[in-house]
């Protein structure tokens, strides 16, 4: 399916504000990419999103020409796709990243085109000589020009040392996270490391996660996970208190194979399974439940949340578990102004609500829970 299958209107695989400006010249600092709901949002892009108006998160990514040079076996902007496509327009995490002028868009955040919608701003890094400065250069603008608008950097542990942490957080960044993405040594390999030519290494991801909760402190730092890489429930679950126990949050992403990526033909994480990991998430992350008091069949499968029924029935009719996992932002740290809509499921099959459940919606999670083999969302979003 389209990586745009949720927007309707103007296209915008790469919106490009000056028509003489061609692709290899759109490069960071000047030149950031954003994320489709981010686009629409801010007004640089025409269209409607499923059943929401807006993201609350500026998802913004350092951009050059020469792209990534890391190969992530599962990610649109792995280097294996050089070749096929100009990188500035390739889709990642589902949906097209629009290119725009940095200064235009802070431009467009200081004169309200967002109505005041964005509570926070995203700087995603990749693996690039530039990444590491080009970043810092980013953040000292934003602050001093947005400075209501708290700033959270997804790092790139690979290129950075410790004192690239600190510098980040004494210019403003409040967020640090760590893309893990893969929650074992061995999948984190197959599927980022050496054994598909990527330079990433699954020790130095932690020790980048170790820096963030000493310099970041807690509930400053977070990790992102994706559920369905061939992990089990107790393995991803067990990571999320590793997380905790840390003081950072998780940040769940359900598998969903990215065209043109290593991994394409793999299937989505079955939904049961994602089901139930979000849910002993939300518990572990802010509950206060510990995975050690969860209970779990032979194959890693959830059996037991360690909560009574009454308890466990009431917070899966709120429907809060099951909404998108993120950065905090003002008012409610339970639910993520990061709300990505769409980012790992199509909108007719909704992985990460981008919005408040209604008891429709929490029905279906319900039954897909229990393993039922049910259909799909139609476009008013019943089941």
């Amino acid at each position: 399916m389209s990586s745009l299958a949720h927007v309707r209107g103007i296209p915008a695989h790469c919106y490009r504000p000056d028509p003489s400006i061609s692709t290899p010249r759109m490069r960071s600092p000047e030149y950031v990419q954003m994320s489709t709901a981010a686009a629409i949002t801010l007004g640089l892009v025409k269209g409607w999103m499923h059943r929401t108006d807006c993201t609350h998160c500026l998802n913004l990514l350092v951009t050059y020409p020469e792209g990534c040079r890391a190969n992530c076996s599962y990610c649109g902007l792995a280097r294996h796709r050089e070749a096929s496509r100009d990188y500035a327009d390739r889709n990642f995490i589902r949906v097209n990243w629009p290119t725009a002028r940095y200064d235009d868009v802070i431009e467009r955040i200081c004169s309200g085109a967002d109505q005041g919608r964005f509570q926070r701003m995203c700087i995603s890094m990749i693996t690039h000589p530039n990444s590491d400065k080009d970043t810092g250069i980013l953040l000292e603008k934003w602050v001093k020009a947005v400075p209501h608008i708290p700033v959270s950097i997804l790092s790139n542990p690979t290129t950075m040392d410790r004192a690239d942490l600190v510098r980040l957080r004494d210019m403003g960044a409040q967020i640090f996270t760590v893309a893990l993405d893969a929650v074992t040594p061995k999948i984190f390999e197959r599927t980022r490391g050496a054994t598909v030519d990527s330079p990433h290494r699954w020790d130095t991801y932690w020790r980048a996660l170790d820096w963030a909760a000493e310099i970041y402190g807690p509930e400053r730092f977070g990790a992102h996970l994706i559920c369905g890489m061939g992990e089990t429930e107790q393995e991803m679950l067990e990571v999320c208190q590793r997380i905790r126990d840390m003081g950072g949050h998780n940040h769940l992403f359900a598998f969903f194979p990215e065209r043109g990526s290593l991994m394409e033909d793999w299937s989505p994480v079955p939904r049961d399974q994602w089901r139930r990991v979000q849910l002993a998430r939300f518990l572990i992350d802010h509950r206060g439940m510990r995975v050690q008091d969860m209970g779990f069949n032979e194959q890693g499968q959830v059996t037991d949340f360690g909560l009574d029924r009454q308890t466990l029935e009431a917070l899966i009719m709120s429907g809060r578990p099951f909404q998108t996992s993120g950065c905090p932002g003002h008012s409610d740290d339970e639910i993520s102004p990061c709300n990505r809509p769409y980012g790992d499921s199509t909108p007719t099959d909704i992985m990460s609500f981008p919005f408040a459940l209604s008891d429709r919606d929490v029905a279906f999670v319900r039954r897909q829970m229990a393993g039922e083999d049910i259909g799909t969302f139609d476009h008013d979003g019943e089941p």
